[in-house]
């Protein structure tokens, strides 16, 4: 669907530009647009090995263990539906600390991978358990202690501040996440009441 979207919003423009005879500044911004999208992509690349490579640091050096133990208490209270040492929970620890490092792209497959174990725990079915809800939830609102990504792409636009971004990028996602577990949670209770 998304696809068809985009395909008639591209359509659209350019049907407009041959009307307005704009087209020669359709073709620059299109040239334009996919250089930059190359450079940014390129200095994602960078700061994303780099911070890829503390991860696996702190991966060597116990810290991400330490940090899973930590909330792993709390993980085992959104999910009680998932057992004790189900791979399931090692995947979605794994890629709520992949999120709060801001290394969304590295979580992707760890949360791909939390959804299949989950599915498998649910017996193979194709259909959407609460610890998966869940789980879209918390991966959606991703509570994010390093925005990497951001931080990147505002030196890439050499930013006077690029981490000044960091405070507000820690509260805004400590709010949307509470706020999703809330959500999450009143939806469930309120259709078991419903039976």
């Amino acid at each position: 669907m998304v696809n068809l979207i985009w395909v008639f919003l591209t359509v659209v423009g350019i049907v407009f530009a041959m009307i307005n005879g704009t087209m020669n500044e359709v073709n620059a911004a299109v040239f334009s647009g996919a250089k930059e999208a190359v450079t940014i992509c390129i200095g994602l690349i960078s700061i994303l090995v780099f911070w890829l490579g503390i991860m696996r640091i702190a991966e060597e050096a116990g810290l991400l263990d330490k940090l899973c133990t930590l909330f792993r208490p709390i993980v085992k209270k959104l999910f009680p539906d998932v057992p004790n040492n189900h791979p399931a929970l090692g995947y979605i620890l794994s890629n709520m600390m992949a999120n709060m490092f801001g290394l969304g792209n590295a979580a992707t497959p760890l949360g791909i991978k939390a959804m299949e174990e989950l599915r498998e725990l649910n017996g193979g079915k194709k259909v959407v358990t609460r610890s998966m809800i869940t789980f879209l939830a918390i991966n959606t609102s991703s509570l994010t202690l390093i925005p990497t990504t951001v931080i990147a792409i505002r030196m890439n636009y050499h930013s006077q501040a690029p981490t000044e971004i960091v405070g507000p990028t820690l509260i805004t996602s400590i709010i949307s996440a509470i706020g999703a577990v809330f959500i999450d949670r009143y939806f469930y209770y309120r259709r078991t009441r419903r039976g």
